[in-house]
């Protein structure tokens, strides 16, 4: 199964090489659009066509795999993750950032075996990054080995903490309650705009830790085999163990650092993916 892994990586990296292309082309040009569940919800014509393209690659290559695509759902398609081959993409993770031209956007694409993440790709065309994993095979930037950073106090470190798509009053209280807690007990926070990349962040070393809450599966597949390729932990905001579907995350360099942010986190239930 090892060569086989390999083979889908390989095939998927030069895929996603190719979608960001699009993303690089559209990215300065004016963008056409929509809004999904509010108007902070955005997607554009780009995103549509990236995960069309990609998911077009990969189905010529591997027939017989599956496909969870942000897309594809939001317009009204399934999203069970099965023991089969999955491929979970993000054509565009970041898509407001991409909608006001701030480079932190990017194309993730992360595959599944058995509901195991075995492969992951972040792509960052615009930033000139891209991050990848093969399970046992370490994380990588542009081919250079990637090491989570070695601090264990929260006090020293940066934390990535992200406010989402949601305005529901009651969800919106505790992010800003979360985000209060968290800057009390930190060297700083940041927001990045793409959970995505917010994850890679923390693989490379230069965050400690990043939580979220409202995220999809889409979102954070690839970057969960990097951030633990690269010597870090990914959970539950509560500290149990993460579950890809239930749309939160913490990711953080060590155990201790992820003890320490979930100790501080109050937890928030969405509807599962």
């Amino acid at each position: 199964m090892g060569d086989e892994i390999q083979e889908y990586f390989k095939h998927a990296l030069m895929v996603a090489k190719e979608a960001g292309e699009r993303v690089k082309t559209d990215f300065y040009r004016n963008k056409n659009i929509s809004v999904k569940e509010n108007f902070a919800d955005l997607v554009t014509e780009t995103d549509t066509a990236v995960e069309e393209l990609i998911v077009a690659k990969l189905k010529q290559r591997f027939p017989d795999h599956k496909f969870i695509g942000e897309e594809a759902v939001s317009a009204g398609g399934h999203c069970e993750l099965t023991d089969s081959p999955t491929w979970i993409i993000d054509p565009i993770d970041g898509t407001t950032n991409f909608v006001h031209s701030v480079p932190h956007t990017c194309i993730s694409i992360g595959l599944a075996v058995n509901k195991e993440i075995v492969a992951g790709i972040v792509h960052g065309p615009i930033l000139g990054e891209t991050f990848t994993a093969v399970k046992g095979h370490g994380a990588f930037c542009n081919d250079v080995k990637l090491s989570v950073s070695t601090i264990q106090d929260l006090k020293q470190g940066l934390v990535i903490i992200e406010g989402g798509t949601s305005r529901v009053p009651g969800v919106l209280d505790t992010k800003i309650a979360n985000l209060k807690k968290v800057v009390e007990n930190c060297h700083g926070i940041r927001a990045y705009g793409s959970a995505a990349l917010d994850m890679c962040f923390v693989a490379k070393g230069s965050h400690e830790a990043y939580v979220e809450h409202g995220i999809h599966v889409w979102d954070i597949a690839a970057g969960k085999l990097i951030v633990e390729e690269a010597g870090g932990i990914v959970c539950d905001p509560s500290g149990d163990a993460v579950d890809l579907m239930s749309r939160r995350v913490l990711a953080a360099c060590n155990k201790e650092i992820a003890c320490q942010l979930s100790s501080i986190i109050t937890n928030i239930t969405l509807e599962r993916d």
